[in-house]
């Protein structure tokens, strides 16, 4: 992979070889290395979502970080990094983590060639995206409506006082307007659908606002039934496959579509899943991701330095980068029965297996250590 030339060299390299997807690693070593880091920045955000899946963390008042020193000397630990994550809450509402603790993150991957990518609602003004968002590959915002006053519904579902439409829709318009203006800049925007009851029935709307919005890349992804969202309802696997099949048959062409961590495989029973697998992987500008989490990368707390799979799971704490390497915790994961359960592998149709929070959601009674797949991909 090179990180030099345009925007647009860079979304081709990562589309042909997606950085953040286990499959390479796994399939080119014979196993699961960590590659992967994520850093939680932040608890504080000015948005209550209602499909937050850590909003049980959020807080109204910033803790005192690790030093970033100490998070550095962590990854200088870690040979086989080549990602580096940055999330929260929102990891720009605070002025100073963004000086302290995510621009010389941001620096070190650059100067160590390593691809990044932060999570941001993209509300506040454009000048807090200034400064520090040259170092950074991958802008990530959450995309699950259809105007303001879905926003104003579903980003103060649980804020616990009253937000009046019309603040909201300011925020509303100043997303759309941040994501025009950061894409027109060169900033790489990939924009997330959670597939719910709600944004299933309007996905080919919300793909067709993120094109206009100039938008990289859309990525779906199913909602995770953790903590806010652990009370909302789950689609259906029949109503998750006629919500895809419709949008690729309208999809535009032109913007990368990444679908991750999906409830179909290889191994399905059902032709229906089989065949959906393979257009996946045959048609142009559409990748499928597997799922990072337990594969090749690790969460880290800053405030207290607890390390877990991922960071709306439900497995306890693996370690603390306090008295912990990052590889060492990793290796410990991959010891763990969870693990185990869930990391079978299928290289003839490019498949690493199901998601943690997917397979107990969807599949619960599955065992797929005992599964195999029964179709090939050419790649």
């Amino acid at each position: 992979m090179t990180r030099e030339g345009s925007t647009m060299m860079t979304q081709w390299s990562m589309q042909q070889r997606d950085p953040w997807d286990p499959w390479f690693n796994r399939s080119e070593k014979g196993k699961y290395e960590l590659t992967s880091v994520e850093f939680t920045v932040t608890q504080l955000c000015n948005l209550r979502c209602e499909h937050c899946a850590v909003g049980e963390m959020l807080v109204t008042e910033e803790g005192v970080s690790i030093s970033v020193e100490k998070l550095i000397q962590r990854l200088e630990e870690v040979e086989t990094l080549t990602t580096l994550s940055i999330t929260g809450g929102e990891p720009i509402l605070n002025p100073k983590v963004v000086k302290e603790t995510i621009t010389p993150l941001l620096r070190y991957a650059r100067s160590r060639g390593i691809y990044t990518q932060l999570n941001s609602n993209l509300t506040l003004p454009l000048n807090r995206y200034q400064g520090w968002i040259e170092d950074l590959d991958v802008l990530h915002i959450s995309w699950n409506y259809r105007d303001a006053a879905d926003f104003h519904r579903i980003a103060f579902e649980k804020y616990g006082r009253d937000v009046t439409p019309k603040a909201a829709a300011v925020l509303f318009d100043r997303m759309m307007d941040n994501a025009r203006a950061l894409s027109e800049q060169g900033v790489f925007v990939s924009a997330e659908t959670l597939l719910s009851p709600f944004t299933a029935p309007y996905l080919t709307g919300m793909h067709q606002a993120i094109v206009e919005m100039g938008c990289a890349r859309h990525e779906v992804h199913p909602l995770y039934p953790s903590d806010f969202a652990r009370g909302m309802d789950l689609i259906s696997l029949d109503t998750f496959r006629e919500t895809i099949t419709a949008l690729l048959d309208k999809r535009d062409p032109s913007i990368w579509l990444l679908f991750g961590t999906l409830p179909f495989y290889p191994c399905s029973e059902n032709p229906a899943d089989r065949e959906l697998w393979l257009r996946l992987h045959q048609e142009k500008n559409i990748t499928v991701r597997h799922d990072p989490d337990g594969r090749n990368r690790l969460n880290v707390n800053v405030f207290n330095g607890e390390v877990i799979v991922t960071d709306f799971g439900d497995v306890p704490p693996l370690g603390n980068i306090q008295t912990d390497r990052l590889d060492t915790i990793f290796d410990r994961w991959l010891e763990h029965e969870a693990s185990k359960r869930l990391h079978c592998f299928c290289p003839e149709a490019r498949c690493t297996g199901p998601n943690l929070l997917v397979a107990d959601a969807y599949y619960p009674d599955t065992d797929f250590q005992k599964r195999r797949a029964v179709i090939t991909i050419d790649y």
